[in-house]
């Protein structure tokens, strides 16, 4: 709808306030100029859209690396194709594969990453609007961030649910994760149907607060932070093109993605990320390393030592509780006393809109 309605104002005429020369916020298109932007005083709200990308050095392999990444190494799983692991159908047919893999990546064997702590500064710190994140991995809630502060994009493994839609009864992270770890195929204690983690399959919605909060978040970004995705998958590809055209756009990631289509921009409607033509102004790309680039961020913002102490000292806090699991209890007084999983916020999971046939969990 957003498309056809910057199409039919161009057509008719009604854009020129939104063809006018964008105000450009940024001294410099280089992380130094993200930096002296950051803290210079008018940047007071922060969105990030983070990927996969952030999650590899806690050992969590991405989706499409070639010879690395998840898709490249299901050999072993005897699919028709890679994909077909995470498609609803496929599942509910052959639950099997899913479970397997379940074990690889289930939360509470991987520790939180540099990026996902560079965010908990930003949190902190009273910068950051909202994280969208593609990630299944709850690190992000590990680490610290505020529920309310953070959107699932592609769900959860935090929670359950059964696929019957006349039971739908919930379950815990805890309980799933003693049937995965016994091999099993977790099955409803009511009705013996499959039992699904709130992660987002090919073939589903997405969470009801991902459209519920996209629509106020965006427009009021003073920065977007893109970090370790491919921008690959709609809609959550999209949201680069939602702030406004005045906002700055930092991607820190491998490679650079998310550069306009072509057919949009013979249209005059890009919105991609411009980064090396004589036009660019507000988007700038730095290649590396996701925690690399988070640490070079942190030195210029004069918050090096601060973020490293935080990840020490977090890190060690994990480290602490029963067997380095970050969702178990403390062994010690100050920490969280139970084993269920931080309660989850309403509108998680819902009924939203169409999503384009859904989205991979990552």
């Amino acid at each position: 709808m957003e498309l056809l309605r910057r199409l039919l104002a161009r057509t008719l005429g009604l854009g020129a306030a939104e063809d006018a020369e964008p105000e450009r916020r940024l001294e410099e298109l280089t992380l130094r100029g993200v930096g002296r932007f950051l803290s210079g005083g008018r940047c007071k709200k922060v969105l990030c859209m983070v990927g996969a990308g952030i999650s590899t050095s806690a050992g969590i392999p991405d989706f499409r690396s070639p010879g690395t990444g998840l898709y490249a190494n299901l050999g072993s799983y005897d699919l028709p194709y890679p994909e077909a692991i995470f498609e609803i159908g496929f599942f509910k047919e052959h639950p099997e594969p899913f479970f397997a893999l379940a074990r690889e990546l289930f939360p509470g064997q991987f520790k939180p990453t540099v990026c996902h702590y560079f965010m908990r500064l930003l949190q902190d710190k009273g910068l950051l609007l909202r994280c969208y994140t593609q990630n299944i991995d709850a690190l992000e809630r590990v680490a610290g961030l505020d529920p309310e502060r953070l959107v699932e994009a592609h769900g959860t493994f935090v929670t359950s649910r059964c696929l019957e839609p006349s039971c739908r009864q919930s379950y815990t992270l805890r309980w799933m994760k003693e049937r995965i770890f016994s091999s099993l195929v977790p099955r409803c204690e009511k009705c013996e149907s499959v039992v699904k983690p709130d992660i987002v399959f090919f073939g589903e919605n997405l969470p009801q607060r991902f459209f519920s909060l996209l629509q106020a978040d965006f427009p009021q970004a003073d920065l977007l932070l893109i970090m370790g995705t491919s921008l690959q998958v709609q809609p959550f590809a999209s949201l680069v093109g939602r702030v406004p055209p005045s906002t700055p756009r930092l991607l820190i990631n491998k490679e650079k993605t998310g550069q306009g289509d072509p057919l949009l921009s013979l249209m005059g409607l890009g919105g991609g990320m411009d980064f090396d033509s004589d036009k660019a102004y507000r988007d700038v790309a730095w290649l590396g390393e996701c925690d690399a680039g988070c640490r070079a961020l942190a030195e210029l913002l004069g918050w090096k030592e601060e973020l490293e102490a935080l990840v020490e000292s977090e890190h060690a806090a994990i480290d602490a509780r029963t067997e380095g699991d970050p969702w178990a209890p403390p062994k010690a007084k100050g920490g969280r006393d139970s084993q269920d999983p931080p309660p989850k916020i309403k509108g998680d999971v819902g009924d939203p809109p169409s999503a384009e046939g859904g989205a991979p969990p990552h």
